[in-house]
């Protein structure tokens, strides 16, 4: 297949980003988006990007989910970069809209979502994309980039074979970040799972950024044995979890264990004050009142837990956290006292 045509459904931080520059390469990139406000700066003004890659404009063609149906042309890849619990819907308005009979839904999520995207597009039109950078979108028409690592996306299909089509897309994306195809897509899912774990709950609870949530020691301890417990699960449901931060994910599990603790925490804040980082998404969802992804990620964890029987007590108590403070809670690092007292 040739990849000409590319639709982002869901135009938030990291759809805005990766459409607006895949755009200023010169690819044919439509974004789609809930938010009118956010839309209609794109279509006045165009799309700012700043941050990590530099402050520049991009003229963008940005739509309306209505106006949806103004396309007359289908396009030859839909990324999905919704919230997880929008998927399948999102997914089955992809599909009114993709070129028969190779176009491809791109899984541009967190959390585990591959099997829903597939269970409505099919496997034969669903790609995997494990994304690695991190943005932030705070105002209509203006996305931010907030850090510096050098793998940006790890392209996949479902059965780890290594085929032209993901080759083209890993190519298509190396204009937004240096990317590259995966023959292990559910471990790369797994491994991205665990750092979504370690990081957004205690950050959408404390109202701190991704920074000091990896440096401050006792959060960061709480992180490592969130991320312990979704590698014993990832492990235990069949996968082989891929490095986190470039760790072997053994350590986590030797520390959460008792076992290099301190030398770990010193690692991952070595890693994290040299990467940067800003606000992850449950924590941006936080401060827009909005509902947060919480059952996709540490639930997600809690539940294939609870199925192959490993406890996962670090990750039942941030989702039962985040759950009991509602919709619309204001962060407080207060929040997250009866877990760190956990330690």
């Amino acid at each position: 297949m040739t990849i000409r045509r590319v639709g982002v459904l869901g135009a938030g931080a990291i759809g805005s980003v990766v459409g607006g520059l895949l755009t200023r390469a010169g690819r044919d990139v439509t974004l789609i988006d809930q938010w009118p406000e956010h839309v209609e700066a794109m279509k006045a003004k165009g799309l700012r990007l700043s941050g990590t890659m530099g402050d520049f404009a991009v003229p963008v063609r940005a739509l309306h989910i209505h106006e949806l149906q103004t396309v007359t042309e289908p396009f030859d890849a839909v990324f999905v970069a919704v919230k997880s619990y929008d998927t399948e819907w999102a997914v089955a308005l992809a599909l009114g809209y993709l070129r028969e009979p190779d176009g491809v839904v791109v899984d541009f999520q967190n959390g585990i979502n591959d099997d829903r995207v597939a269970r409505i597009a099919g496997t034969h039109r669903s790609l995997g994309c494990v994304i690695t950078i991190s943005a932030s979108l705070y105002e209509p028409g203006h996305a931010m980039r907030t850090d510096t690592g050098t793998i940006g996306f790890k392209i996949g299909e479902h059965d780890g074979a290594d085929t032209e089509r993901a080759r083209e897309l890993a190519q298509i994306m190396s204009a937004v970040a240096e990317s590259k195809v995966t023959t292990n897509l559910w471990g790369e899912r797994w491994s991205k799972l665990a750092i979504n774990c370690m990081a957004n709950p205690l950050s959408g609870l404390t109202g701190l950024g991704t920074l000091d949530v990896r440096t401050i020691p006792e959060i960061s301890a709480v992180g490592v044995h969130l991320g312990a417990e979704a590698i014993a699960v990832g492990r235990a449901v069949g996968h082989e979890v891929e490095p986190i931060y470039g760790i072997p994910v053994q350590r986590y599990l030797d520390a959460h264990a008792g076992r290099g603790l301190l030398e770990l925490l010193a690692e991952i804040a070595a890693i994290a004050r040299a990467r940067g980082g800003g606000q992850p998404s449950l924590l941006q969802d936080v401060v827009k009142g909005r509902r947060t992804e919480i059952d996709y990620l540490n639930g997600y964890v809690c539940r294939e837990g609870a199925r192959v029987g490993v406890k996962t007590p670090f990750n039942d108590a941030v989702v039962a956290a985040v759950r009991a403070l509602g919709v619309g809670f204001k962060p407080d690092p207060a929040h997250l006292d009866p877990v760190i007292r956990m330690l």
